[in-house]
């Protein structure tokens, strides 16, 4: 019984040891961090590429604004900004009087982003003409010109951009009257109704001429005493040789009720097709494909015609051009 008592007061002896030695360390700790807490504060240093850019007391809500940024929501027409480097955080403790800068930090952050913009192009013929803000404006501008009936509406597209480049949006309404194509006033020739365009259109093809030598114009495009002629007269003698002055497949190959006579019609890229009247002979049937050149027919002067003669017709989609643009 008296070395159990023994036992018991040893260990009491043993605890009371070890309080005195705990309290010797934790007193002193909770005084130093008492005088640290009193003139310093907890708080992040931030660096950014390695160069330290300020402290702030709240790094959660600087990344968040961060990543806001970077998202683009805090601008139209920004899809995202690219920032190569984050900042770093340390926790640190710096004097109270020390002030958080988390305003100048976001504005380092984002002084180093690169800016990507999103918006559309409204194009013409695959040429950027105007920019505009939304998928939605675009559309609508496609579906206007549609109600409108514009002569080229079918080269007309949008298409989507992301570039570092901000640009001018121009309005709807703007971009509609602009690019707005009346379409060409139907006039009559021989009791045939068809359309002339009076401005030079790139055809995206090149032609020659079907008869090189040897002829004489003698009657030009567009209007004349007995009316608005659609082609272009070349005066050869009967029999010379008519070539093709592109690549493409015979439509027509035969006589013509509307005064062309025997007369041979070519379709090649682009919606183009050229026309050869009056001729006196026929080479060529319809289907079939001639290259550049090939001779396809003879001068001659059937039809409504006074004189052996190749009357020649550029059209695109139709519409009659003038031929002088694009060749004698």
């Amino acid at each position: 019984m008296f070395k159990i008592l023994k036992s018991i007061k040893n260990i009491f002896v043993h605890i009371r040891s070890s309080l005195k030695v705990v309290l010797m360390i934790v007193i002193p700790t909770i005084i130093i961090i008492g005088i640290i807490s009193f003139f310093y504060k907890p708080t992040y240093s931030v660096t950014l590429n390695g160069e330290f850019i300020g402290y702030t007391d709240d790094k959660n809500k600087i990344q968040k604004e961060v990543n806001d940024y970077m998202k683009g929501i805090e601008t139209e027409n920004i899809a995202f900004i690219d920032i190569e480097t984050l900042p770093e955080y340390s926790l640190c403790f710096v004097k109270r009087q020390n002030i958080d800068n988390s305003d100048e930090i976001l504005a380092k952050i984002k002084g180093i982003g690169t800016t990507y913009y999103n918006y559309y192009a409204i194009l013409l013929k695959d040429e950027t003409k105007y920019y505009v803000s939304t998928k939605e404006d675009a559309e609508a501008i496609i579906d206007k010109l549609k109600e409108k009936d514009s002569n080229n509406i079918k080269d007309i597209a949008y298409t989507e951009i992301y570039n570092t480049e901000q640009q001018t949006f121009a309005a709807q309404d703007e971009v509609v009257n602009a690019l707005y194509e009346k379409k060409p006033t139907p006039v009559y020739y021989n009791s045939y109704s068809y359309t002339i365009a009076s401005a030079k259109v790139d055809l995206g093809i090149d032609l020659i001429k079907p008869i090189a030598s040897g002829y004489t114009i003698t009657s030009r495009f567009g209007q004349r005493s007995s009316g608005n002629h659609g082609g272009l007269d070349i005066a050869a003698p009967a029999g010379t040789p008519i070539h093709a002055a592109a690549a493409g497949t015979v439509v027509a190959s035969g006589w013509s009720n509307v005064g062309y006579g025997n007369h041979i019609i070519i379709s090649h890229a682009n919606g183009v097709q050229t026309l050869y009247g009056h001729c006196s002979a026929l080479y060529v049937s319809v289907g079939q494909y001639v290259e550049q050149g090939e001779v396809i027919g003879a001068v001659g002067t059937t039809g409504n015609s006074s004189g052996n003669h190749l009357h020649l017709e550029i059209r695109v989609n139709g519409a009659r051009l003038n031929p002088q643009y694009y060749l004698y």
